[in-house]
């Protein structure tokens, strides 16, 4: 299934992401918020991850849901402190339901030809999706 296009604000450097801007790539689309658990496990791990991917290839990036966060700074402040990787700013849930996402974290994988090959919820492994990246690796 094609993945639908989005263009998402920054929130650790200027300017916009666009996904369409990837295309060739494998994008690896992590949605969190700051007060979940389960992002506070999953995270450091993706960013470790994201230390050691090979960036011409992987392009890793997350996605703060200010909808679903108890007020923005909160995510603004987890970002700052935690992440490295490009993390991006939600429109309230905007892109988020555009996934179909239903929980935190939730991981989607999209292929070099703009498709999503897979999508992982808040139950999911770090080496399911490890795995999958590796698939298309």
């Amino acid at each position: 299934m094609q993945s639908v296009n989005f263009t998402l604000p920054y929130m650790n450097q200027s300017g916009d992401f666009q996904l369409a801007d990837y295309k060739g790539k494998i994008v690896v689309l992590t949605f969190w918020v700051s007060w979940c658990p389960d992002c506070s496990a999953d995270l450091p791990k993706k960013e470790q991850l994201y230390r050691s991917m090979d960036v011409e290839k992987v392009k890793m990036v997350t996605i703060n849901v200010t909808g679903r966060e108890r007020n923005e700074i909160d995510g603004m402040n987890y970002c700052n402190k935690f992440l490295t990787q490009p993390t991006l700013k939600d429109r309230g849930r905007e892109v988020y339901d555009l996934f179909g996402c239903e929980g935190v974290p939730a991981t989607i994988i999209i292929n070099q030809q703009g498709e999503i090959f897979s999508s992982f919820g808040e139950q999911s492994t770090m080496m399911e999706v490890v795995t999958a990246i590796g698939e298309l690796l």
